[in-house]
């Protein structure tokens, strides 16, 4: 294909915000799915944990899921039940993050957070509920789907490795210590890259793993992942100091008022700002170089997330 048919061919396709719209809707149709109905749940259980899926958010990890599945030429249905199982990951993260033993925030997304509208105990046990179901959703990518197990077996290894002790969980640990003053950027690296990186990082290897990339598929996609989740987080840095609060949905200058250590801390903000950039470039080499049959969306995610303002 020449350059001509080539702009031509990608004329055709959506928009890069009908793209997220539109998985975004049939995301939030599998999350409403997901429980299955014969299952007899407690009502205040299964309303907290709908509480905080629906609240809305970029949708970004279940994006990268199925953006890294169709790159390799692979089904986006077969992605929708993985692309839930990181959308609940995620979601329990924040319940938990958000209560007064942690970060202690009263909003989320511009509404209430969890245990202010369901208590302390409800939030914490919807968390963990939303946390177990996910490999559950996982699952349902081989038994609905027909993805081989070994690949499904795989994707749980990994979700259990990056959203666990060594990955997410670690991470937030260091954020936590590193309230009490860090010292230097290697610090804050390793709380980027494992607090907000693991899952970016997952959710690109499980489209993968979907759609039977090979090693070296998998390995840009984690180079891919590595890069954008760190200048993602950079980015949070960023708006922090100097975003919308009307369309971050929380007050700005919470890093200041947490005494938080932040990248502009560091190395100040139009340092970061060419951080992002070298970042989202480097990510990108690896996505052109990766051998993938479309990997257009995922260039334009890597470019969206560099210039987002919320």
């Amino acid at each position: 294909m020449n350059r001509s048919e080539h702009e031509a061919a990608g004329a055709a396709q959506p928009s890069l915000e009908q793209y997220i719209a539109e998985v975004g809707t049939l995301v939030m149709q599998e999350l409403e799915q997901t429980l299955p109905p014969h299952w007899n749940i407690p009502d205040n259980l299964r309303e907290a944990m709908n509480y905080s899926l629906q609240a809305g958010g970029k949708r970004l990890r279940p994006l990268l899921v199925v953006a890294a599945c169709e790159a390799l030429g692979g089904r986006r249905e077969a992605a929708l039940p993985v692309a839930a199982a990181i959308e609940m990951v995620h979601t329990y993260s924040l319940v938990h993050d958000d209560l007064p033993a942690m970060d202690n925030d009263d909003y989320r997304r511009g509404k209430p957070t969890n245990h202010k509208v369901f208590g302390e105990a409800a939030a914490i046990l919807a968390g963990d509920a939303l946390l177990t179901h996910a490999f559950f959703s996982v699952v349902q990518a081989s038994r609905r789907y027909g993805v081989p197990a070994e690949q499904v077996l795989s994707i749980v290894e990994d979700l259990a490795e990056m959203a666990g002790p060594r990955g997410m969980v670690g991470g937030q640990v260091a954020d936590m210590e590193g309230e009490q003053g860090l010292t230097d950027l290697s610090q804050l690296q390793y709380i980027h890259l494992h607090k907000t990186g693991d899952l970016i990082i997952f959710s690109l290897l499980a489209g993968g793993r979907i759609a039977g990339a090979d090693e070296a598929q998998l390995a840009a996609l984690c180079e891919f992942g590595t890069g954008i989740g760190l200048a993602f987080q950079i980015q949070d840095d960023i708006l922090d100091l100097i975003g919308d609060e009307g369309k971050l949905g929380k007050k700005t200058g919470s890093d200041i008022r947490q005494h938080k250590v932040t990248y502009p801390y560091f190395i100040g903000l139009e340092a970061s700002r060419e951080e992002v950039k070298r970042l989202t470039e480097a990510a990108r080499g690896a996505v052109l170089a990766g051998g993938f049959a479309d990997p257009a969306r995922l260039l334009e995610i890597a470019d969206y997330l560099m210039a987002r303002d919320h």
